[in-house]
């Protein structure tokens, strides 16, 4: 046991987990059709997860089954309460509460089912943290709309939130709008606009412009939602999330340095209009040098000036490198001006590890945005070996205490404001980058393999005893 510092008793210690990788039952209780429900299994070595425009036979959608979390969170949150945890970080499936995305009236029987599941955390001595859009958009409005591009959409999302709001202001305190919103910076990816903004692109339509305008529209239903939530309820937290990933320049040569630092603004200028309420001086130039239609209306900027979020929550799993470009332009394309960084070992999916980037980019959101920050993804994705009922993972306990840590140094050394850890995941899951059950990230085992097929019991591992010892020293015993 490495020694670590005492975080302070009201710190958030927890897991966090998403509604579509471990609900499962995707047609129960009225539940609607969701973009994760059309996503099938990948691998390891096919890592892109593809989409089909309805739920088709013979092929493999993994969320439809996930864990059976659905039934048998009574069981599994007494295994969290069992491990320690103070907060358990998941989402809200739209389309429990709204089918179709677009009905005037929400679904009972989804309300129910998630004021029964909050109320068992709550009983549990766990605080919920609660996304409202994870990757589970309704596929009607993808179909119907044409995703986030259509403006329809704000009021749509608004309505959701405003009703979870409603309904679950008593039990959950901490709400996040967007999970990993800046994810879509990488539009060379076709399957990130479709997961973040149910974007289908048009022959010959451009996919970055695409993608600035359906974010523009996200960022202004963000930011009405947090206006909502105000009304609703005044002591109501609200968050934006996004996937912070260092982006470092491979040298110290001048050209290397500014294309890594247009490669931060880039990907985060996200951040900047949830915690500064304006998009950045710099973006408004590129649009403009583009020729790029943005319709950022005097309403809009006043919305995003007057609904900035409360706290920036996070996930942190890799730091990526960038170099000079070859046709010298200041700009960055994700897709292909990322290079490897040769001091950094990977995982098994190509996953770069490095503790000391946790410290990095808190310390830079510090400086940056000037808000609470709360991780709320943090993990190692790995194959687990279950002998005679035993996983012995001490890799990923290894990859946990390095990031934590970096994380206590952060807040102990550098004075960041971090409320809350959730680790990813407590418990197995489908891996949402390759929909894989073997890419195992949990605490907690799940006998199950990539077609859902197992026993289902769980398993205890060894991570399990050492994640609730450091809870119980408030992370002091690394």
């Amino acid at each position: 046991m490495t020694q670590g510092t005492k975080m302070p008793a009201d710190f958030l210690w927890g897991g966090a987990v998403a509604a579509h990788q471990v609900e499962g039952a995707w047609q129960e209780d009225v539940k609607g059709v969701s973009i994760a429900d059309v996503m099938q299994a990948a691998s390891r070595t096919q890592p892109v997860r593809k989409f089909t425009d309805t739920v088709q036979a013979g092929k493999i959608y993994p969320n439809h089954w996930g864990i059976d979390f659905y039934h048998t969170y009574p069981e599994d949150i007494k295994r969290f309460q069992e491990l320690g945890m103070k907060a358990f970080r998941t989402s809200i499936a739209w389309t429990r509460i709204f089918p179709n995305g677009d009905e005037k009236e929400p679904n009972q029987a989804g309300l129910d089912h998630y004021r029964q599941m909050f109320q068992a955390l709550l009983d549990a001595g766990i605080q919920p943290v609660i996304t409202l859009s994870h990757f589970e958009m309704p596929i009607h409005l993808v179909k119907e709309y044409g995703g986030w591009r259509n403006r329809k959409l704000i009021d749509f999302f608004v309505r959701f939130a405003r009703v979870c709001f409603e309904n679950f202001h008593d039990q959950v305190h901490y709400w996040m709008t967007f999970n990993e919103i800046d994810n879509q910076s990488d539009w060379g990816l076709p399957h990130h606009l479709l997961q973040d903004s149910g974007l289908q692109l048009q022959p010959g339509e451009n996919a970055e412009e695409a993608m600035f305008q359906a974010v523009h529209n996200e960022l202004v239903a963000s930011a009405k939602t947090v206006l909502a939530a105000r009304k609703v309820d005044p002591q109501l937290q609200i968050g934006g999330m996004l996937a912070m990933v260092p982006i470092y320049p491979l040298t110290a040569k001048p050209a290397d340095q500014m294309e890594a630092m247009r490669a931060m603004q880039y990907r985060y200028f996200f951040g900047d209009v949830h915690a500064l309420g304006q998009y950045p001086k710099w973006l408004r130039k590129y649009w403009a040098q583009k020729g790029y239609d943005i319709p950022v209306s005097a309403a809009d900027a006043d919305i995003l000036r007057r609904g900035t979020v409360d706290f920036m929550g996070m996930s942190y799993y890799m730091s990526f490198a960038t170099a000079e470009r070859a046709d010298g332009k200041l700009e960055f394309d994700e897709h292909h001006d990322l290079v490897d960084n040769p001091t950094l070992p990977k995982s098994d999916w190509g996953w770069q590890i490095d503790p000391i980037g946790v410290r990095w980019i808190l310390n830079w959101m510090e400086d940056r945005w000037h808000k609470p920050i709360m991780i709320v993804e943090n993990g190692f994705g790995a194959y687990d070996k279950l002998e005679d009922g035993h996983v012995h993972d001490q890799y990923r306990i290894d990859y946990l205490r390095a990031h934590i840590e970096q994380m206590e140094k952060a807040v102990t050394e550098d004075g960041v404001d971090v409320i809350g850890y959730m680790m990813w995941a407590p418990i197995d899951l489908i891996s949402a980058s390759t929909g894989e059950m073997a890419k195992r990230y949990g605490l907690i085992y799940v006998d199950q393999d990539d077609a859902g097929q197992g026993s289902g019991k769980r398993y205890l591992k060894d991570s399990f005893a050492w994640y609730k010892q450091l809870i119980a020293s408030d992370g002091s015993e690394l």
